[in-house]
């Protein structure tokens, strides 16, 4: 076989590697891994997280006070809540991963565990955490049942997506239900389909790892430059991606690479994820890897090196389980096969033929039908039908190489073909024929089709026609079977098709739906917002009318506050003009009292009235500024000015002063002069024109705590008799001191609030005698 032949076979193998490599899980053997996450303060476990491996959603356990999680060696864990950033954590082995969450007031999170050094995430400042109590939905049951129907009946999972769709309104839950949909897409080869689920889900919510699959579903569907575009702008933000993710992009891109034979290009890229592989220990990766990379030296012609990285990655695969071993085996038994090298095809097959007994007769036989399927599940179809492998290999051997699941009639068979190849015909009979044996009890037509069809070849090269004819009958009968069950498949697949297209329909229409309510509520957002924008200039205009109010009423205020500060300082002034006229008046009357003792040559009497009358003018002086002094110094006044005139008119009038014993004197303030008219009255025009002498009295009492009563009593001629003697005897003055205390107790009251009252009456039914009552109220 020419050099030519091999690179096209080797670069084949790739091809049909790529799909499984796409989908491989990290490690085939899937552990039960606890997870807590606790409230570093009171110690309690935080049950309401969403916890994620794989697009799986894992519950809280009350009985294990603990999350078990099902996930294989470099997993992705991802952890979020309302109340913290999601967290990421790629698995390393089973031990027991704890979540802290730490003082919530310095709003920070610790992850702990034996692999990983602690690391930090902020919480939401907004959302200091408390445990919720959540709606009850189905929405994570809906999504595993999905994801759990995937592989096996595509109406099943479709119809619970449909379920998704219609119940929810979240845009991350419709990111990851059309995330899971163009999955089962993909499962199913429907490529175009899963490319335009996987774009809306990104359209909702953005995770690197979807576009990952975009770019796998788009590589898978052919469109390579796509596919590479996606892979390139994913690279320019390494830092934004998981360990996994970035290895898985670099993996895609070289493989995407090969397919347009951009060989360096393809190694540098496979080369940077074995790096990361490498430093993180994913062994996994790194033997998917290193077996690409003797791939990529396969098409180059580079047989020697690509052989010895295959062994490196037999080894790799070795490590990790008999499943994984056994489908390196067979990747590199292919190589083997290709190159022509058929005695090591056949030692490792007859190798994989011992490992695949102990896998059927053991419980991992399930799990190698799981992986051979994903292995299978590559863009296998579209490959077989490029023109140019056919130019050396025929359809039936290519079916017969690749399309056939790994079992012990599938690796039989290829022993027995591996043997016809190097023209060992009798050594490849007994495989042949126990391959059909297996093919018929586990009724793999496929197999059986194939290895009926080498034998025939096998007997007619040995020149025993019988058999060679006798067997090419049976294989005939099994083409009419395979014919009918190919007729019986197309109309399966087509009504297969219709079903996706029903189901896509019914899907395209509620997105048609959800769109249309979204339109209504962005259109309903909008008439809130203009309303708001009506309300909130109404609610301008009125706080401007409210401000324009309330300035006015603060103007006013100010003008009201200006009259009457402009009214107390009239008051003050009139205040002060009526004492200014009080103290004449009294200096008048007084010096007219001096004025008869020098008349009536009673000198001795003048020098003491004078004295005394110049102790009283100094006390009347010193309280003329103020408008309330101590009701004591009144007191006082009243005496000296009562003593004096009392010295005048000792004939006419005898007088006491009366101040109950109960009063707190003290407590009481008057204002000056205020008391001394109405004495002056009673003295001058009551008392001094009775024809018998007459008396005066004064007395204070406590009518309630906060009021006194002032009483000024005469038994004079009374107010009638004086205004006749007054008008008879025409006098040539007129009293003021009476119209100038009425003005002051107006005047005080309306600034002090009524404090003073005064009434004035006779004291005798007959008209004689007067009596003032003065109210004065504690200030």
């Amino acid at each position: 076989m020419s050099k030519n032949i091999y690179i096209q076979f080797a670069l084949f193998f790739f091809l049909t590697s790529i799909g499984f490599s796409q989908e491989w899980n990290l490690n085939f053997t899937e552990l039960n891994i606890k997870l807590r996450i606790i409230d570093k303060s009171t110690n309690m476990s935080i049950k309401d997280a969403e916890v994620r491996v794989n697009n799986r959603y894992f519950r809280y356990h009350n009985v294990t006070d603990n999350y078990v999680i099902k996930a294989k060696i470099g997993d992705d864990l991802e952890v979020s809540h309302p109340n913290f950033e999601t967290v990421n954590y790629n698995i390393k082995n089973d031990d027991e991963i704890k979540i802290f969450v730490e003082g919530l007031k310095k709003e920070e999170l610790s992850i702990s565990s034996p692999q990983q050094k602690d690391t930090k995430s902020k919480r939401n400042l907004n959302k200091p955490y408390k445990s919720r109590k959540r709606e009850p939905d189905f929405y994570h049951q809906y999504l595993d049942s999905a994801k759990y129907y995937k592989n096996v009946d595509i109406d099943k999972s479709l119809s619970f997506i449909e379920r998704i769709l219609q119940n929810n309104k979240d845009k991350k839950r419709y990111a990851d239900s059309y995330k899971v949909l163009a999955d089962i897409y993909l499962f199913w080869k429907q490529y175009d389909l899963a490319i335009a689920n996987y774009t809306t889900s990104l359209n909702y919510f953005y995770k690197p790892s979807t576009e990952i699959q975009l770019a796998i579903a788009n590589f898978l569907h052919k469109d390579y430059s796509t596919s590479e575009k996606i892979y390139i702008e994913l690279l320019l933000s390494p830092d934004k991606l998981t360990i996994i993710e970035n290895i898985l992009v670099r993996e895609g891109l070289g493989d995407v690479y090969v397919v347009m034979k951009k060989y360096n290009d393809a190694k540098t890229n496979y080369n940077n994820a074995l790096v990361i592989a490498t430093d993180n220990n994913i062994i996994s990766k790194i033997t998917d890897l290193t077996s690409k990379i003797a791939e990529v030296f396969a098409f180059e012609g580079k047989i020697s090196e690509a052989n010895i990285q295959y062994k490196k990655s037999l080894i790799l695969a070795a490590e990790q389980g008999k499943v994984r071993s056994l489908l390196e085996q067979e990747r590199v038994a292919n190589f083997f096969n290709a190159n022509g090298f058929f005695d090591d095809e056949i030692a490792l097959r007859k190798e994989s033929l011992k490992d695949i007994l102990k896998i059927y007769n053991s419980k991992e036989k399930k799990e190698l039908k799981d992986s051979t399927s994903i292995y299978l599940s590559g863009n296998l179809t579209s490959i077989i039908n490029n023109n140019w492998f056919f130019n050396t290999v025929t359809r039936s051997d290519t079916l017969a190489l690749f399309d056939i699941p790994i079992t012990p009639q599938s690796i039989n068979y290829k022993i027995g073909r591996a043997y016809v190849q190097k023209e060992a015909y009798r050594e490849a009979i007994p495989f042949l024929k126990k391959s059909i044996n297996q093919a018929k009890k586990q009724k793999d037509i496929v197999v059986q089709k194939d290895a009926t069809r080498k034998l025939s070849e096998v007997y007619e090269s040995l020149n025993n026609f019988d058999e060679a004819l006798k067997t090419y009958e049976d294989y005939v009968k099994v083409i009419d079977t395979i014919y009918i069950r190919k007729q019986q498949e197309i109309a399966q697949l087509q009504r297969f098709n219709k079903k996706i297209g029903e189901n896509q329909n019914r899907i395209s229409s509620l997105e048609k739906d959800r769109a249309l309510y979204e339109s209504k509520v962005i259109l309903a957002n909008k008439d809130k917002q203009i309303a708001e924008e009506v309300n909130k200039r109404q609610l301008n205009l009125i706080y401007t009318l409210i401000l324009g109010i309330l300035l006015l009423i603060l103007l006013a205020y100010l003008q009201v506050r200006n009259n009457k500060q402009q009214k107390l300082a009239n008051n003050l002034l009139a205040l002060k003009s009526m004492r200014s006229q009080m103290n004449p008046h009294f200096i008048f009357n007084a010096l007219n009292s001096v004025n008869s003792f020098i008349a009536e040559n009673d000198e001795r009497n003048a020098n003491r009235y004078l004295s005394e009358f110049s102790t009283l003018m100094r006390t009347v002086l010193e309280n003329s500024d103020e408008d309330f002094i101590p009701i004591t110094k009144e007191i006082e006044l009243l005496e000296l000015y009562v003593k004096l005139e009392h010295n005048r008119f000792k004939n006419k009038f005898d007088y006491d002063i009366l101040i109950d014993s109960n009063i707190n004197v003290n407590d009481f303030t008057i204002p000056p002069m205020l008391l001394q008219p109405y004495i002056e009255n009673a003295i001058w025009h009551g008392l001094r024109y009775k024809k018998e002498k007459g008396n005066l009295l004064i007395s204070m009492e406590q009518k309630d705590k906060d009021t006194i009563l002032i009483c000024i009593q005469d038994d004079g001629i009374g107010r009638e008799k004086s205004k006749q003697l007054k008008t008879e005897n025409q006098l040539k003055r007129k009293s003021k001191g009476m119209t100038n205390i009425k003005n002051r107790i107006d005047i005080l009251n309306s600034m002090y609030e009524d404090r003073i009252s005064v009434s004035v009456s006779d004291m005798f039914e007959n008209g004689e005698g007067t009596k003032v009552e003065l109210l004065l109220k504690r200030a």
